[in-house]
C-alpha cells in the first residue's frame, strides 16, 4: 500500500536527497536483490562490497533514480514483510537509526501484519483470504500513513463492523471492546536464553537472556486500572534494557535508564519493578528485559576430529545445579554439512537416546525431561558416511571440522533470572476479587556448542597472550 501524504511529506523533508519510490514490480526486485532472495550466490558490488556488512534489518535499496534509505524488511516462513519509513529530516548525512522514529513504528506495524498473517500460512487458501483483507485493516491501522493501532489481528475485516470511536470519552484507543464477566488476568513470563560456547582458551563463551512478560487482562470498564510487579530473588541480577508498552501509565525512569550496554554497578536500578497500566482488551507484552546472569543453564563441550573415513564426536554436557532439573523438553542436535548421509554410525550414550534424522544429515539426541543425578551426560561415537547428493545440507561457514551441536528445551515455572510475578502483588482496582494465573517459562533460541578443534565464527575474541 503506498500512501501519496506520506511521500509528499518525504519530499518536503528530504529536499534535494529525497529518493522517490519506484513502481511495485521494480522495488520488489530490487528488494529480492537485496535479501539475496535472486542471484545469491552471484557477487553483486553493491550488495556484497565489505563496507556495506548490514547487522539490522533496515537496508539501503539501489533503484534507478538513487539507493532508497531506509527500507525496513525482513524474511520469515516464506515471507517477505516490508515497509518504508518516513525520515523527518535531511538523508545526509545518514541519520542514526535510533533518532527515526518512523523505523520503531514501521517495526511495530510489521510485526502486527506478520503476527496476523503467519497462523495461516501453512493454509493457501486461508493465507490468501487473510492477505486480500489487509488492505482493508490497514486502512483502520494506518490512516494516511501514520499507524495508530499495531495489533492487526484485533481490527475487523470489514468495513462494514467498524465499530464507532468509544463513547466513553475516558476508554482508550487500545481498549477495542470491553468485557463483561467475572475479572480475570494471565501473565507469563517467557526467557529465551541464546548462547555460544566454544570451550577454547582464548575465546570467551558468551550468553544473553531475553525476557517478555505476556498478559491478558479480562476484566470489565472502560479504563480499569492494574498494577503488576515484577519480583527477583535476593542478590539476582538486575533486570536491563527494560522497554515497556504503551499502555503502561508510569514507571521510574531510572528503570529504564539501565542498560547491559555499561558495566554492573551499584547505581543500576534493582527494583521493584512495578508497571501501572490500562490493559488492551487482547493479549499484549507488557514488558521486555535483558539480563547479565552469571552462567548459562548447561555448559557444554564438543569435540569432533577426522580419523581416516570417520568421523569421531564426543560430547559432554552438564547442568548447572542452580537450574531446576525438570524440563518439557531437552535434545541436542548434531548437523554434518557438506557431506552424503551417515551410512555407518557407532555410539554410546550415557543417557537418553539417539536418533537419525529422516534425511540422514544429522544426529538428534533426545536427552528427556530430566538430567542424571549427576548432571552429567555424554555422547561419544563415530560416523561414516556415503556418497553426496543435491538434496543433502551444505553450509558455506561451517565446512570441514568447523561444526556445532545445537540444543533445543523448555524448562516450565522456571526463569533464568529467577524473575516472578507474586500474584498477590496485583492489584486490580475493580469490583470482585479477581483470578489471577501467573506462569513462567525458559526456552533455548540459538544454543549453540562449536566444535572446539576447529576454529569457529566468534562474536569477539579478546585480547590475551
Amino acid at each position: 500500500r503506498r500512501f501519496p501524504t506520506v511521500e509528499l511529506r518525504a519530499e518536503t523533508f528530504n529536499g534535494s536527497t529525497h529518493v522517490p519510490i519506484p513502481s511495485d514490480s521494480a522495488f520488489l526486485k530490487a528488494l529480492l536483490l537485496e535479501l539475496r532472495l535472486v542471484d545469491e550466490h552471484v557477487f553483486v558490488e553493491q550488495r556484497d562490497t565489505c563496507t556495506r556488512i548490514n547487522h539490522s534489518s533496515v537496508h539501503s535499496v539501489s533503484t534507478p533514480a538513487g539507493e532508497l534509505w531506509p527500507v525496513l524488511a525482513f524474511h520469515k516462513s516464506g515471507l517477505i514483510y516490508a515497509c518504508v519509513p518516513l525520515v523527518e529530516g535531511s538523508l545526509e548525512p545518514r541519520p542514526p537509526l535510533l533518532t527515526v522514529t518512523g523505523l520503531s513504528q514501521g517495526l511495530a506495524l510489521l510485526l502486527g501484519i506478520m503476527d496476523y498473517v503467519s497462523p495461516s500460512r501453512k493454509n493457501e487458501a486461508e493465507l490468501s483470504s487473510k492477505v486480500g483483507q489487509l488492505r482493508n485493516l490497514l486502512v483502520q491501522a494506518c490512516p494516511l500513513g501514520t499507524p495508530l493501532n499495531t495489533n492487526i489481528r484485533s481490527l475487523n475485516s470489514s468495513f462494514d463492523d467498524i465499530q464507532e470511536l468509544p463513547v466513553d470519552k475516558d476508554q482508550p484507543a487500545w481498549r477495542s471492546n470491553t468485557y463483561k464477566g467475572k475479572p480475570q488476568v494471565n501473565v507469563c513470563i517467557s526467557e529465551k536464553v541464546k548462547c555460544m560456547q566454544y570451550d577454547q582458551r582464548d575465546v570467551v563463551d558468551t550468553w544473553q537472556v531475553y525476557g517478555a512478560v505476556n498478559c491478558k487482562c479480562d476484566i470489565e470498564g472502560s479504563a480499569p486500572n492494574v498494577t503488576l510487579s515484577l519480583t527477583l530473588p535476593t542478590n539476582a541480577p538486575p533486570l536491563q534494557d527494560i522497554v515497556v508498552h504503551h499502555c503502561v501509565t508510569s514507571v521510574d525512569p531510572a528503570m529504564l535508564m539501565s542498560t547491559s550496554a555499561e558495566p554492573l554497578n551499584d547505581s543500576v536500578y534493582n527494583g521493584p519493578y512495578k508497571f501501572p497500566f490500562i490493559p488492551p482488551s487482547e493479549s499484549f507484552d507488557l514488558c521486555y528485559y535483558t539480563s547479565q546472569v552469571p552462567v548459562p543453564p548447561i555448559l557444554g563441550c564438543y569435540q569432533l576430529v577426522e580419523e581416516g573415513s570417520q568421523l569421531k564426536i564426543t560430547v559432554n554436557l552438564k547442568l548447572h545445579e542452580s537450574i531446576k532439573n525438570s524440563f518439557e523438553y531437552c535434545e541436542a542436535r548434531i548437523p554434518f554439512f557438506n557431506r552424503g548421509p551417515i551410512a555407518q554410525l557407532e555410539y554410546k550414550v550415557s543417557h537418553g537416546q539417539l536418533d537419525l534424522s529422516r534425511e540422514k544429515s544429522r544426529l538428534i539426541w533426545i536427552i528427556g525431561q530430566k538430567f542424571p543425578k549427576s548432571l552429567e551426560v555424554s555422547l561419544t561415537g563415530t560416523v561414516s558416511f556415503g556418497t553426496a547428493g543435491k538434496e543433502h545440507p551444505t553450509d558455506f561457514v561451517c565446512t570441514g571440522n568447523t561444526t556445532y551441536v545445537k540444543l533445543y528445551f523448555r524448562i516450565p515455572d522456571f526463569t533464568l533470572t529467577g524473575c516472578y510475578v507474586d500474584q498477590h502483588s496485583v492489584q486490580i482496582f475493580v469490583p470482585g476479587k479477581p483470578k489471577i494465573t501467573a506462569s513462567r517459562e525458559l526456552i533455548s533460541s540459538d544454543y549453540f556448542i562449536w566444535n572446539s578443534k576447529a576454529p569457529a565464527p566468534m562474536v569477539y575474541k579478546p585480547l590475551l597472550d
